[in-house]
């Protein structure tokens, strides 16, 4: 019987044991960690055959190597571990890959980027549902990929990829690829710039037909020439589109344009159609718009599932409203850029919540828009004493380090009121890990504290 070994026991994880003892594997997961919850999970796949190692760490030194490891997203692909075993010959992949390798009879629509993926993924699956397609979305949101293997194959897989997730899945071909944005991100996982555009190019590259985002000012310069046959994307009308073929709004429609230039574009849905808030939003719709079309969806099924999305949680939801002042949960913002674009989408002025896990990248605009639209600014986390002196040395003195959500959100409610801002918007522009499990975890924090509020 082969042997396997999965790194990381989340859901990936467990999708990927049971996959692989469904094919007659003897299977093992290790996960260094030991929580109640994992515990759990532990007597489960006990029960199913499936060994579990809790607290534990892979080592390569015995006889019963495996042929095969399963990595987990938050696994580093250049461990230590890793590189021992390709030396010794042992076939190492992501999660994400070993769906593949069942799923490759489906047709794909991979969406990557660092910015706007969860919201386009969404988007798209709402979208190929509406238009009666089986077409859950996976991968970094929904379900692991390895679930929808286990389960009756799809018409279509719908897949939010991260950087690490293609970084370990080399043969993952969509046949739609669609690229939302590219900012420095991940640089301490990645290294280099050119490091990390590649691995989100490597998606591209290997899809059929690409969607990419034309406003995106470093899209628009290095991808130009890369993909001369890709669908181009501009909320700034025809004239702004890099291609003749592509998806722009005009006179507030999204509009899709064919190949040739004098034919009139198409009209497909209403921008007002979308409820939900920022300029980025509508890049976001145009390219799932394009992703639908792609694939042969008439309008109706696009203006049915727009005009019925609800948003997505954690990035600019509205959690409530209280004495005129609107509290939103933007935990998904994990850098800069996506910080910097959710406090530039609601009104001001606003109470910012800020802080977590820092990580390395540029935060002028993101000052830049705190100066313009915050009228305070609430720290926490371990970023708090680092942010605090970014804000002195821009001259911004209208902070308080509270360290807590607990603490953060009562007195945003109480600073609100006494500057009469419209707005307590959560985003963070950090990682959530030296508070919680997850930016999702974080998240459901401050909408359970704001509902709580009186």
């Amino acid at each position: 019987m082969p042997i396997a070994h999965i790194i990381g026991l989340g859901k990936s994880g467990i999708a990927a044991a049971r996959l692989l003892k469904r094919e007659g594997w003897e299977v093992t997961i290790s996960d260094r960690n030991s929580s109640e919850n994992l515990r759990q999970d532990q007597q489960q796949l006990a029960n199913e055959g499936i060994t579990v190692k809790l607290g534990y760490s892979l080592e390569l030194n015995g006889s019963d190597l495996p042929q095969l490891i399963v990595v987990s997203p938050g696994v580093p692909w250049d461990a230590p571990i890793l590189g021992e075993a390709r030396k010794l010959g042992i076939e190492t992949i992501g999660e994400i890959e070993l769906a593949w390798r069942h799923l490759q009879s489906c047709p794909w629509v991979g969406i990557t980027g660092t910015n706007g993926k969860t919201t386009t993924t969404a988007l798209v699956a709402a979208i190929f549902q509406a238009a009666g397609f089986h077409a859950p979305a996976c991968g970094n949101i929904g379900y692991a990929a390895g679930e929808l293997a286990l389960a009756k194959p799809p018409d279509w897989v719908i897949a939010e990829l991260s950087s690490y997730q293609i970084e370990s899945s080399a043969t993952v071909a969509p046949k739609i690829g669609v690229w939302t944005t590219f900012t420095p991100d991940h640089l301490s996982r990645h290294k280099t710039l050119e490091n990390y555009y590649n691995i989100k190019a490597q998606l591209l590259s290997q899809s059929q037909q690409q969607v990419l985002n034309g406003d995106d000012l470093e899209l628009r310069k290095t991808a130009r020439d890369r993909f001369p046959n890709a669908y181009w994307t501009s909320v700034k009308g025809k004239a702004d589109l890099i291609r003749e073929k592509g998806f722009y709004i005009e006179d507030g429609w999204v509009v899709e344009t064919p190949n040739l230039a004098s034919l009139p574009g198409e009209k497909i849905v209403q921008a007002s159609a979308l409820r939900m808030v920022g300029e980025h939003n509508l890049q976001n719709l145009l390219m799932a718009v394009a992703a639908a079309r792609l694939a042969g969806i008439e309008k109706e099924a696009i203006q049915e599932a727009i005009a019925n999305f609800p948003g997505v949680p954690h990035r600019l939801e509205h959690i409530r409203t209280l004495a005129g002042i609107d509290f939103i949960n933007d935990s998904k913002a994990t850098n800069y850029d996506a910080a910097q674009v959710g406090l530039a989408s609601v009104n001001s002025p606003a109470i910012l919540i800020a802080g977590g896990e820092a990580k390395a990248g540029d935060d002028t605009s993101w000052l830049e828009t705190i100066q313009a639209k915050a009228t305070a600014v609430l720290l926490i986390g371990d970023a708090a004493s680092a942010f605090a002196k970014r804000l002195q040395h821009v001259g911004y003195s209208s902070y308080e380090s509270v360290q807590t959500m607990e603490k953060a959100v009562p007195r945003a409610a109480e600073l609100a009121q006494a500057h009469h801002a419209k707005v307590v918007l959560l985003s963070p522009a950090c990682a959530s890990f030296d508070q919680y499990q997850n930016f999702e975890q974080r998240g459901d924090h401050f909408r359970q504290l704001c509902l709580e509020l009186l």
